[in-house]
């Protein structure tokens, strides 16, 4: 049987290095600091106002962080940010699609913006795959919001990214589809050996999606390691009890004086 080669051996797709983001002299983001490797998904956790968001922005480019710097594919985000957002793609329950367009125009109008060959072949395969093809001549702006969400996934696919970043991606869904939904994340994960970085507050989206996750508590990492491991060595019985935990007042249950960049 071939040997499975361990993540951390795999090429850096992206890194964070004390990444720090300040607003008004106060820090939203204080020296954070991660790797993240090809076909590994990553959980980043945290209540509202850990800084999450800002993590996010920043790795996209759309945010400047105050200091520390980001790399994609080795390249420095600031200096290579086109050529890196070729290869790499976002969807988020909280951006919206433009309203006025089909389901399809606004793929169609993505896939020339990506340069995807065979647009209509990878729309119609991407509709399948997701279980929207009934979707495809409604009015983007006329869907609900779990339909809304598996439309932004399709668009984040489109380009077949290499990164791929995924904020909440299965906030509104009914449970039957929110567990199709990780199913074609984590095998498009597998089969296309994407790096996934992963929003959630659903925890169990992070159990059956992340291979790691680290947890955030006013800017800064404080906990990070499998789902399983994190519970394990914690006083609690789940995942969800962490997140409480660490919500409400940071505690770490981690030993480790500080969380590597893995």
């Amino acid at each position: 049987m071939r040997s499975i080669e361990p993540l951390s051996s795999r090429e850096v797709i992206l890194e964070a290095r004390s990444l720090t983001r300040a607003f008004g002299g106060i820090t939203v983001l204080d020296a954070f600091s991660f790797r993240l490797h090809r076909g590994e998904s990553l959980g980043l956790l945290g209540a509202n106002g850990a800084g999450k968001t800002t993590a996010m922005n920043c790795l996209l480019g759309l945010t400047t962080p105050s200091s520390g710097d980001v790399l994609a594919f080795g390249l420095p985000l600031g200096s290579h940010r086109i050529g890196i957002l070729r290869r790499t793609n976002f969807s988020s329950t909280y951006t919206a699609l433009p309203g006025n367009l089909l389901v399809e125009q606004n793929l169609r109008v993505f896939a020339g913006l990506y340069g995807v060959p065979d647009p209509a072949r990878r729309i119609t395969g991407l509709l399948d795959l997701l279980e929207i093809s009934h979707l495809r001549r409604r009015v983007t702006g006329e869907l609900s919001a779990g339909e809304s969400t598996r439309v932004s996934l399709a668009k984040a696919l489109l380009n077949d990214p290499e990164l791929l970043m995924l904020d909440e991606p299965t906030a509104s869904l009914d449970p039957d589809i929110a567990d199709k939904v990780r199913r074609v994340i984590r095998t498009v994960q597998r089969e296309r050996q994407v790096a996934i970085l992963y929003t959630s507050h659903n925890m169990r989206d992070i159990e059956e999606v992340c291979d790691r996750v680290i947890f955030l508590h006013r800017g800064r990492a404080v906990c990070e390691g499998a789902p399983a491991d994190i519970v394990a060595r914690s006083s609690r019985r789940s995942l969800e009890e962490v997140f409480i935990s660490i919500a409400r007042d940071g505690n770490v249950i981690d030993a480790s004086p500080e969380v590597p960049a893995s």
